[in-house]
């Protein structure tokens, strides 16, 4: 005579927000039920999902109206698992650290927290012993987080190259394929609802930067927090700069850059000519797609949407379905690595090269005054071109003078550019661009 096996008990499911994301996985999870219980060896039951405002209509997530409340401190200290979808650095962070004090592991899609207070997290994760899971804070939909973490434990990463921003990309993308103006771009991208009202932390890098801290602490097993990170935007991209890319038969890209070096690690943010031959060349509208280079693995590269209620949500849910089988099989995921512990370098340190553009005097000398400044720096020039510009009346004759230089340290590079402001043969800088992925 066999006994009966009982049935396991429900997994608690508490959810932090219901907006685009937060909707998606609560619609999701309910759909999906029976096949989620069937993954985790357990049902997933929602025992609540906190709200700001617990009166508007939600009807089109499909879960009972009853599960809504704006008491989310309580509703953490319920639950198995919480899915912190609100964003932002508080109350996420207290909402997270008292969900761990009671025993709850976190899956959140929080960039900013992470990029912000990560190694606070990781801590209280493992004083509490629970999960802390966060594939979604990255790249959306693209399974990137977990293969830098777990896939590729035994290699060792040496950069990591990216588009992780959908709403900087679409700009550009727009700007190099129809001609559009940075304005005009901007403007289409929040029709789509792919920018915010407000698309500061887009278009000045600030989103980018808090995902590139979190690429480069896994990848280099080190503590890298959004300050580390050197950041431009793409408010200062002409249509000049995208078109002199062409040119050169390259696109203009907002890049997040990790690198691991003799000396530390490199991480930057920053608007970038690639060559159209470079896989990330190819990347349009408002995907995302990130280029991994390690020694064993070689190079690998991930692509995918990067944003967007239901794309993320799969991110989300797949950690919930990872953590929630830790709950029931025992045991816990990876934590926290840092135990390289390398050097954060300034961006002076970085090697790249430059494009610039220069409106000089169309005199004899000229070029060699040029060319004595960049050798005054240790840089060295790959490519000069010249264009003639035409003079209005009264004015001596002029040109534009293209450089692209080798690559050279970022500090030894800007030096260069403040030395060609001060000749005389120099009426001005143009543009300077940064060129990376040849």
């Amino acid at each position: 005579m066999t006994s009966a096996v009982s049935d396991p008990q429900p997994l608690r499911v508490a959810l932090l927000g219901a907006g685009v994301v937060g909707g998606a996985v609560a619609r999701l999870l309910t759909e999906h039920a029976d096949d989620m219980a069937a993954r985790v060896g357990a049902p997933l039951e929602i025992v609540g999902i906190a709200v700001r405002r617990a009166g508007r209509d939600r009807a089109s997530l499909g879960v009972d109206p009853a599960l809504f409340t704006t008491d989310a401190e309580d509703l953490v200290t319920r639950a198995d698992v919480v899915v912190e979808v609100i964003g932002g650095i508080e109350p996420a962070r207290s909402l997270i650290l008292r969900a761990m004090e009671h025993g709850a592991s976190v899956v959140t899609a929080n960039k900013a927290l992470l990029a912000e207070d990560g190694p606070a997290l990781y801590a209280a994760a493992a004083a509490h012993g629970v999960d802390l899971y966060y594939e979604a804070a990255v790249a959306g939909a693209i399974p990137l987080l977990r293969p830098l973490r777990e896939s590729l434990a035994g290699d060792e990463v040496r950069k990591v190259l990216g588009i992780v921003n959908g709403t900087t990309n679409y700009v550009l993308d727009k700007m190099d394929t129809t001609g559009a103006g940075f304005a005009d771009a901007v403007e289409q991208a929040q029709a789509l609802g792919y920018a915010e009202a407000d698309p500061t932390a887009d278009v000045e890098g600030f989103d980018a930067a808090a995902k590139a801290a979190i690429l480069a602490s896994l990848a280099f097993h080190t503590r890298v927090s959004g300050t580390d990170v050197y950041r431009e935007g793409i408010t200062e991209v002409s249509a000049a700069d995208v078109a002199a890319a062409r040119e050169m038969d390259s696109v203009v890209k907002l890049l997040a850059i990790c690198e691991r070096t003799d000396k530390g690690v490199s991480v930057r943010v920053h608007p970038a000519m690639i060559p159209r031959s470079h896989p990330l060349a190819g990347v349009r509208e408002a995907f995302n797609a990130v280029f991994v280079e390690a020694d064993a693995a070689g190079e690998l590269m991930f692509y995918g949407k990067g944003a967007g209620g239901d794309p993320t949500a799969s991110a989300v849910l797949g950690d919930l379905v990872a953590v929630a089988r830790h709950r029931v099989g025992g045991g816990l995921g990876p934590g926290e690595s840092s135990y390289a512990d390398l050097p954060v370098l300034p961006m002076g340190d970085a090697w790249t090269r430059y494009h610039i553009s220069l409106d000089v005097e169309d005199r004899s000398g000229v070029l060699a005054q040029v060319a004595a400044a960049f050798a005054d720096h240790d840089v060295s020039i790959e490519t000069v071109r010249q264009q003639l510009v035409p003079a209005g009346d009264g004015e001596s004759a002029r040109a534009n003078l293209i450089i692209v230089t080798h690559s050279a340290s970022d500090a030894a590079l800007s030096s260069t550019v403040e030395r060609l402001r001060t000749l005389d043969v120099v009426r001005g800088v143009n543009s300077v661009m940064r060129v990376e992925g040849s």
